[in-house]
């Protein structure tokens, strides 16, 4: 068995990584052909390099947010499901801060082309990643309650 967070930091690098080193290898390759199959579809490669060259209307007019829309999910379940079959999963509600942060992650995406956070425009790459820090607070919270 894998060490847990060697898993998870695996499947943040490319989800289906963190299976493989579980050695769930069917898994693994479903998670790496979704990840291709949404990144090519959504043009994601391309919308995350003129995010990171600050053309961010390029990289909203280039994205398809029909597919885009989709890789929060995969992204975040992949993490969760290689950390968990590592041996993370140990506390019944974990699972948690993955979910929202999936959820949060999704409605970034949703609004990355529309909401302006303090005058500026993030886009699709940067915006759902500032969503993930209240998507995992509000999952350790939720789950912190549920554990009191």
């Amino acid at each position: 068995m894998s060490n847990p967070k060697e898993a998870l930091l695996w499947s943040i690098a490319l989800p289906g990584f963190g299976q493989f080193l579980n050695r769930k290898y069917l898994k693994g390759l479903l998670f790496v052909f979704l990840e291709f199959l949404i990144n090519t579809q959504s043009h994601f490669n391309e919308v995350i390099l003129f995010s990171f060259l600050g053309e961010i209307e390029k990289a909203i007019a280039l994205t398809n947010y029909q597919w885009l829309m989709f890789y929060p999910c995969l992204y975040f379940f992949a993490m969760w499901d290689a950390f968990k079959d590592a041996g993370g999963g140990k506390d019944p509600y974990i699972y948690l801060p993955f979910v929202f942060s999936a959820y949060f992650v999704t409605v970034g995406c949703i609004y990355s082309s529309k909401l302006h956070l303090f005058g500026v425009l993030f886009g699709p790459v940067w915006l759902p990643i500032l969503f993930v820090i209240p998507g995992l607070a509000a999952g350790f919270i939720i789950r912190a309650i549920i554990l009191k």
